[in-house]
């Protein structure tokens, strides 16, 4: 489980596609040191739960590897696993940790897309179009993580098309700490519903 607060940038320094298949191995370099990164420890990388399968380096200039599943690839923001991304990284919540953000579970719901990226005030307004299949599950003022950082819904407006545009607020210090401050319009964004509405949205479609 995760919360939501990224705590550093990494960056994809080898990915190489593995057998025949659309599974990929990824090497990710990082801040964090090696010695806080066990084997089979999970890592969120821009909102995918990953798994350490490797690590090395030394603090402040480690790398830690991953084996991400063709599940994976496709789910996520296309051609992100690629040699050069940057990605938001969060290790897993440990027990009496601070809950800073909310609870996230690091599997992605849908990729969105950012439709609108302007200043506002001090901040970012950053608004982005939902599919309509997470549409019912995103509220005003509710939770949702966006690369695999936790944000509060500001508004939501419905499309005629049942996908929906939502409008986020984005402080300096978000746009610093994490790659929300380098989208541009028109790229994918990994997204994770809130939890409760995931299940929620579940039982309502078998109600029918």
């Amino acid at each position: 489980m995760f919360t939501g607060i990224i705590t550093a940038i990494g960056t994809i320094s080898e990915a190489r596609v593995l057998g025949a298949g659309q599974d990929v191995h990824a090497r990710i370099a990082c801040p964090y040191a090696p010695a806080q990164m066990a084997l089979g420890a999970s890592i969120a990388c821009s909102g995918v739960c990953l798994t350490v399968v490797e690590r090395g380096g030394e603090a402040g200039d480690a790398w830690f590897a991953v084996d991400i599943s063709a599940e994976t690839v496709a789910r996520s923001v296309p051609g992100r696993w690629v040699a050069g991304a940057r990605l938001n990284l969060e290790q897993a919540l440990r027990l009496g940790d601070e809950l800073g953000g909310h609870i996230v579970t690091g599997h992605v719901d849908g990729v969105g897309q950012v439709v609108g990226h302007a200043p506002e005030g001090a901040s970012w307004k950053l608004t982005i179009a939902a599919p309509a299949a997470l549409a019912p599950t995103i509220a005003a003022k509710g939770s949702v993580t966006v690369e695999g950082v936790s944000l509060t819904v500001n508004d939501v407006a419905d499309q005629a098309d049942g996908t929906c545009h939502f409008a986020l607020n984005i402080i300096p210090h978000t746009a610093e700490a994490t790659t929300l401050g380098a989208l541009r319009v028109g790229e994918g964004v990994n997204l994770e519903v809130d939890v409760l509405a995931r299940y929620l949205m579940r039982m309502q479609s078998l109600k029918g």
